[in-house]
């Protein structure tokens, strides 16, 4: 492939060039309609200074150095130095002026179904799956590298496959529900790849500030986003939201199981279920289906695959098998084992584990990404270290990790798991309650406040820095930026120097009790007692911005922990209420928001739904990650779908924000 094909030998059907030069005027001739032929662009003349099709936007793209200090461009640059080379960087990256992005379809398959096959086999199966697209974006853009064969340049990237899958026996049993597959590469099948969109434009095309800080520093999602770092905003909640509790855990169906996925209580269930809607509202928007199994005070739990980890307070850490959540046929969905303790372990015993956290909730296994058939015959990147292990937080023993590979590997006989690492150096860990992992650093929340600890050696942690802060609760990375909860409300600590953070001065959101929370693009969803959700603009994080105080006229009363989720069109918000249970929100809708379809739209919060837990809920798993393809330390966890192709580096991703000094560098779109 290198070298490119030469244009020149291209015909239409009747003979004629495809592209010819005419004078000094280059055309290009339709394939399929011989009256249609149209003028190029010639790059040329868009930065030469004087010609009629000079653009100054154009030029100072093309011609911009890499000096960003200076961040000066014209003719005069060295090819070598040019910050946007042909070499390196497909012209269509700024030239596109949107891609679609596919944030996840289910297929859920039914047995007994007698069907034809549609792939090129043909023949007859006797098994039913459609496909059923949920979550299609057009305002997602990312960047990549194409494989070898293509180069190996920058270009658009987006989420091509983000799968999850059930099955439905022959007995009407769901054997399993919206599971997301495992790519033999070990890597989550939430598959990326890079992507012509053929949205090539000259006038909306992608500016400055779309691919790196922006002066204002307005772009710190958009920012997340590009380097494929996810933005919590298309996340997957599905079938049940899974709620911690004091003393028990629970799984609570939120969502209709025929497609379209209708949440209870939202839009979409209000126009394609009417009849089960009117019942939802005559049973006082009470939902009616959940499962438990008793827990130890469940303060942090997390979904992966068939398996739910929970931090369990005095009880140490367990890991429940739940892949029979939906199985009629098993009368206890949630269980500790699928057979003799004897034959599975899944426990590991702490003094008092606040909090567990998994480098990604996409299901991977790293063991699967070894030998030459993946470095290279497949050609590619290994995992980092780090996501073997499940990260445990004890408020008196600091550190603990567990390799959780075992839970991959499609094997149920060994499922014994132990420690592999305990660790609080100097008892810098002390009262530890909430970890939040950011590639190979741990944000862990203490006593002292927020300890950052430095996992890329997993066995030899080191603490980096402390940032000192009075009861520091809960964390949320973004980017650049920390987001935090202490006794004071909502903080923000710059971490775009781990060795040397900042918490930014006057830039607080009071708030009386907050505790977790959730970032989603432009705003912070915290979950604050008995004033509900604190929603905060988050554009400037630097300068945030109270959104909105809501309660639902109190109907939240007690809210300990929030998540938020896409399902179809409309974001959906998850409030673990304290006492007052399970509550669901429609954040937006087509009713509420005509612009729910933007790349942030405003929240417009409703109660739609509720269920009353036996205990206080006090956590929520985080939802299924369906943009996230790297960390923020350049650690791949997304398979890639062409030969190769990978998402950008960490010192890739640092050239565009960062210079030499380290410091961040800055753009407007206007030219100099």
């Amino acid at each position: 492939m290198e070298g490119g094909a030469d244009l020149s030998l291209l015909r239409t059907p009747d003979g004629r060039r495809r592209f010819e030069w005419i004078g000094d005027k280059l055309f290009q001739r339709a394939s399929l309609d011989p009256e249609k032929e149209w003028q190029l662009s010639l790059v040329k003349d868009s930065v030469t200074p004087g010609h009629k099709e000079y653009n100054e936007k154009a030029a100072r793209a093309k011609l911009m150095s890499k000096d960003t200090d200076k961040q000066n461009w014209g003719k005069d640059v060295p090819a070598d130095q040019l910050a946007h080379s042909n070499d390196d960087m497909e012209c269509y990256t700024c030239h596109t002026s949107w891609t679609t992005s596919c944030g996840g379809c289910h297929l859920p398959i039914e047995a007994n179904w007698k069907t034809e096959r549609h792939h090129y086999e043909g023949g007859e199966s006797r098994n039913f799956a459609t496909y059923n697209p949920q979550v299609a974006r057009d305002q997602i853009f990312m960047l990549g590298r194409r494989g070898p064969a293509k180069g190996g340049k920058i270009a658009p990237t987006r989420s091509t496959s983000a799968l999850v899958l059930s099955s439905t026996n022959s007995n009407r049993e769901k054997i399993y529900i919206q599971q997301p597959p495992i790519a033999s590469s070990g890597f989550s099948s939430q598959a990326m790849n890079p992507h012509f969109p053929h949205t090539v434009r000259k006038t909306e095309t992608k500016t400055c500030e779309d691919c790196h800080v922006s002066k204002s520093d307005d772009n710190n999602a958009i920012m997340a986003q590009l380097l494929m770092h996810g933005t919590n905003y298309i996340n997957f909640v599905g079938y049940n939201a899974w709620l911690g509790g004091d003393g028990e855990i629970s799984a609570v169906q939120v969502t209709e199981w025929d497609e379209p996925q209708a949440v209870i209580g939202s839009y979409l269930h209000k126009y394609a279920y009417p009849d089960w809607y009117q019942q939802h509202l005559d049973n006082l928007m009470a939902l009616q289906n959940a499962h438990q199994h008793s827990a130890g005070v469940a303060n942090c739990l997390q979904l992966r695959g068939e398996y739910l980890y929970v931090a369990e307070g005095e009880d140490g850490m367990q890991v429940y098998d739940v892949a029979s959540i939906a199985n009629k046929g098993i009368s206890q969905r949630i269980i500790t084992a699928p057979f003799s303790a004897l034959g599975h372990d899944a426990h590991i015993d702490s003094k008092n584990a606040t909090c567990v956290a998994l480098p990604s909730n996409q299901p991977i296994r790293p063991s699967q990404n070894e030998g030459d058939l993946m470095r290279i015959d497949n050609q590619e990147q290994p995992f980092h270290p780090i996501y073997n292990y499940a990260v445990i937080i004890d408020a008196e023993e600091g550190l603990i990790l567990v390799d959780i590979d075992t839970f991959m590997d499609g094997e149920p006989r060994n499922n014994f798991i132990e420690r592999a690492l305990t660790w609080n150096e100097g008892n810098v860990l002390r009262g530890a309650r909430h970890v939040t992992i950011g590639g190979h650093y741990l944000y862990i929340t203490t006593d002292a406040g927020v300890a950052i600890i430095d996992m890329d050696n997993p066995l030899e942690p080191k603490t980096v820095f402390v940032v000192a802060m009075e009861d520091a609760r809960a964390t949320a990375l973004q980017f650049r930026y920390l987001f935090v909860t202490d006794a004071d409300g909502l903080k923000v600590i710059d971490v775009t120097n781990v060795n040397a953070p900042k918490l930014l001065p006057n830039n607080t959101i009071a708030i009386n009790n907050a505790y977790k929370m959730h970032l989603a693009r432009t705003y912070a969803y915290v979950a604050a007692g008995d004033e509900g959700v604190v929603i905060v603009d988050i554009t400037q994080p630097a300068a945030m911005q109270e959104y909105q105080r809501f309660n639902a006229g109190g109907a939240l009363e007690d809210s300990r922990d929030v998540i938020v989720a896409t399902t179809n069109a409309s974001l959906m918000g998850y409030v673990a209420d304290g006492k007052g249970g399970l509550k669901v929100l429609q954040l937006t809708s087509p009713e509420s928001q005509p612009k729910f379809y933007g790349f942030s739209p405003e929240p417009k919060p409703q109660l739609i739904a509720q269920y009353k837990t036996g205990k206080a809920a006090l956590s929520l798993s985080r939802p299924l990650e369906r943009d996230r393809g790297v960390d923020e330390t350049g650690g791949q966890i997304s398979v890639f779908g062409r030969r190769g192709s990978r998402p950008l580096n960490k010192e890739e991703m640092q050239r565009l924000y960062l210079g030499k000094d380290g410091k961040p560098w800055t753009v407007e779109n206007q030219p100099k």
